[in-house]
């Protein structure tokens, strides 16, 4: 049996319905009080900086799985999560790496994958590099910027909170990286996508990846010429070669790689605008499909602002400082 053992951080936007607001901490709150065990650690949420702040203060929140080494139990366990935010939430809920009106490189959302348990941690490292820029059309879903359409993703290519790949592997800010407070080999490139079969299927190609005994020739400069041509163009021909090597681990169709969860967005923004996307996309995420319907209400209330203010974000503050200082 396989020691490798994955988690999952999803990080979607609540929109109310263009934009999120802080009244996602009265959805957070819900959650923590509703399984105080389980989310108290397994939430986060996060804020807009700087310039970005213009549209608001209220980024993304996140949700996390548990640790699991089939990847099945671990969809079902974020399918699980899923169903437990949509239940407390009327908003929308927008998977995607950044919203499709701003140019707003803080405000963004990822989805973070942990692996840990492989015996050769130099040629997991390496390995992951080379197929990185492959696996990530996988999932690419930050298609529209300031109303625009930017190629496959914004965040991948623009974004503060990733980055090219450094010889300190321990630097946060970065796609892959050396999670300090974990011990795990975070990667961090992904975008957040509403199709749980793609997550299954990005979760098998990296369990083959890793758990393969061939050196791949994964090369740091190679990565970082790749990753901003890929976030415009998508599958290039120089990814050709890479998928070749990853069928032969798997079996994995190449169209997944050329027909990407960005060009589904990105024809669904071009014909029906950003809130029909939005709407798609929340409905995809609450487990229905990819299709637009109709907007309903949704008023923000500054008293189920402060209820979440004072039901998540304080008591969360204690934890939230003992990680941030732990990751850094």
């Amino acid at each position: 049996m396989t020691a490798l053992h994955f988690g999952l951080e999803e990080e979607v936007f609540i929109t109310e319905p263009d934009k999120p607001t802080l009244q996602s901490l009265y959805y957070l709150a819900r959650l923590l009080w509703h399984d105080p065990g389980y989310y108290y650690t397994h939430t986060a949420c996060n804020f807009n900086r700087g310039k970005d702040l213009r549209w608001g203060l209220m980024s993304g929140i996140e949700i996390s799985t548990g640790i699991f080494a089939d990847p099945t139990e671990l969809v079902a366990d974020l399918r699980h999560r899923r169903q437990e935010l949509a239940a407390v939430c009327p908003g929308l809920i927008v998977p995607v790496g950044h919203l499709f009106d701003q140019v707003t490189p803080t405000n963004i959302c990822g989805m973070h994958i942990h692996a840990s348990g492989f015996p050769d941690r130099e040629r997991a490292y390496r390995n992951l590099v080379y197929f990185l820029p492959l696996l990530a059309l996988l999932v690419i879903n930050s298609p529209v910027a300031g109303g625009r359409r930017y190629g496959q993703s914004y965040r991948w290519a623009e974004a503060f909170a990733i980055g090219p790949l450094r010889a300190d592997r321990l630097y946060r800010f970065q796609d892959l990286i050396e999670s300090k407070r974990l011990g795990t080999l975070e990667i961090r490139v992904f975008d957040p996508v509403w199709d749980l079969e793609r997550i299954h299927l990005l979760l098998a190609c990296l369990q083959a990846i890793l758990e393969a005994e061939t050196d791949y020739p994964g090369d740091v400069a190679t990565y970082n010429r790749l990753r901003r041509q890929v976030a415009r163009e998508g599958y290039i021909r120089e990814l050709q070669p890479v998928y070749r090597e990853l069928a032969r681990l798997l079996p994995v169709p190449e169209e997944c790689f050329r027909q990407t969860p960005a060009d589904a967005m990105g024809a669904i923004w071009a014909g029906e605008g950003t809130l029909a996307a939005y709407t798609a996309l929340d409905n995809a995420y609450r487990g229905g499909r990819l299709q637009p319907r109709p907007l309903q209400p949704m008023p923000v209330r500054w008293p189920l602002m402060l209820a979440g203010f004072c039901g998540y974000y304080i008591p969360r503050m204690p934890y939230s400082i003992k990680k941030v200082l732990s990751e850094w």
